[in-house]
């Protein structure tokens, strides 16, 4: 079976979380061929792997939601839009029910131009009634000029031809939602939606912390989202997520319960066996262990402040932050500084790293996310017998606290962004060996109970054979999958 996967804005260009999830499941299955369509920022980025990609992932497909308009203007139709095409643009511009097949339909036309569309006057009268219904009190200029940047992106995105794929399994709703009900629109394949976070809900929090859109932009961003994730849904043959808090979020946006099955996610535990313990450089030292992209949402800045505070109290911890730090250097730079001029002593930042290399030598984990799935960090501190400090987000309680078991406490919970109670959880797992062991074995067998690569393998195996049966959907609908 060819499976082409749809990811955005991670696999292969940056490592850790849904990037490793991916390339696991490519190489788990070598006897299917995948295609990957990467919808990725702009140009800058093509080709820029960090994975050496598996032998049976045979093509890769870009798209840029940044890019220049490439149609060949000389044979561009620049006429108005036909009646039904123009209803089908103000059915997705005014928010009504969007007739999609139309505007795939549209788009499918090599000779559609997006900057024509866009400066047309079709698109300005479909803003102008957007405008005049809902968004009066904007100033109108600035409402024109939001919308074409907001749709340029989906444009881009809706001008892609789809290759041809026996499934089309899609790791996110949005843009790649969108690429998933175009291919199963025009090639009649089957689609697979996986989740790990909540596509529409991740983007709502960053756009409410956003600095570069203000006031009721943010809502107008936040609907369009909405809306993408809400076509992924409709059009998928089958929906995952990875815990059932996050099965109930997607209901409440819209996904029918019908299509939805819970599949936890799985890392191989025997990389984690015999790993490289304490160096001659750690006596002394209570090393925590933070694996992670220095970006803005892993929220880096409040770990550090916490972590200088709880330094104070307990001066034998060391906090090695481990992973990239070129994805946001301007962020990255800010923690460097943020280190600096709180003088405290004892921060490593080691930049990309075999995680295998490290994580022997640390006495526990922390993650100060302000958003997440059901994050491999922990995962993988849990294959090392290691314990996690990490904040309320996605299905970081269950993972700490357990859902369906009694293994007892595998960490310490904190409330996002709370230096203080970071602080007190660093110093109590920082001043006791016997709880860091009690709850570095709770969490092991939390992990091996449940979140071992091989049973996210077996039911993903199931998923794709089901797929290749035409019986896809006969696992939907239950609370949780325990193939």
């Amino acid at each position: 079976m060819r499976i082409c996967l749809v990811a955005e804005g991670c696999y292969p260009y940056v490592v850790g979380g849904v990037s490793s999830w991916i390339h696991s499941i490519v190489r788990s299955f070598p006897e299917h061929e995948f295609y990957l369509v990467a919808i990725i920022a702009d140009r800058s980025m093509r080709g820029n792997f960090v994975y050496e990609l598996p032998e049976n992932l045979t093509r890769v497909y870009e798209i840029y939601l940044n890019d220049v308009d490439w149609t060949d203007h000389k044979a561009v139709r620049r006429s108005h839009l036909r009646k039904k095409e123009y209803r089908a643009l103000r059915s997705m511009i005014v928010g009504q029910d969007v007739d999609w097949d139309t505007i795939f339909s549209m788009f499918s036309n090599p000779k559609l131009s997006i900057d024509d569309v866009l400066m047309g006057e079709d698109f300005l009268e479909c803003v102008k009634d957007c405008y005049r219904k809902r968004y009066t009190d904007a100033v109108f200029s600035d409402f024109l000029w939001t919308m074409r940047s907001m749709y340029l992106p989906l444009f881009y995105t809706l001008k892609f031809h789809p290759p041809e794929a026996d499934l089309y399994h899609c790791v996110a709703t949005g843009y790649s939602g969108v690429v998933g009900a175009m291919a199963k629109r025009r090639h009649g394949c089957g689609m697979l939606i996986s989740e790990h976070g909540i596509y529409t809900r991740e983007r709502e929090e960053e756009l409410i912390k956003a600095k570069w859109v203000k006031g009721v932009y943010k809502s107008i961003w936040i609907e369009q989202f909405k809306k993408m994730s809400t076509l992924g849904y409709q059009d998928a043959d089958l929906v995952t997520s990875l815990y059932a808090h996050a099965r109930q979020l997607q209901i409440e946006l819209g996904a029918p319960p019908s299509k939805l099955i819970v599949t936890p996610n799985g890392i191989n535990m025997d990389r984690f066996k015999d790993l490289p313990g304490k160096q001659p450089e750690d006596e002394g030292f209570v090393n925590i262990g933070a694996v992670l992209r220095v970006t803005p949402i892993k929220d880096v800045k409040t770990m550090i402040r916490a972590f200088g505070y709880a330094k104070e109290r307990r001066p034998a911890l060391k906090l090695w932050i481990m992973g990239p730090t070129e994805e946001d250097e301007i962020y990255a730079q800010e923690c460097f500084d943020l280190v600096a001029s709180m003088h405290i002593t004892d921060v490593e930042f080691t930049g990309r790293i075999n995680v295998t290399d490290y994580l022997g030598r640390m006495d526990f984990t922390i993650l100060t996310s302000i958003s997440e799935g059901q994050p491999l960090t922990i995962l993988e501190g849990y294959a090392a017998h290691l314990p996690a400090i990490a904040t309320d987000v996605g299905n970081c309680y269950g993972l700490i606290y357990g859902e369906d078991d009694d293994f007892g406490d595998a960490g310490i919970m904190t409330h996002i962004m709370n230096v203080e109670e970071l602080a007190d959880a660093m110093v109590r797992l920082g001043s006791s060996s016997m709880l860091r062991r009690q709850m570095g074995q709770a969490g092991y067998d939390r992990c091996y109970r449940k979140y071992r690569i091989e049973t996210m393998t077996e039911t993903y195996r199931k998923i794709y054979t089901d797929f290749e049966k035409g019986t896809a959907n006969h696992l939907a609908g239950q609370p949780e999958n325990n193939t």
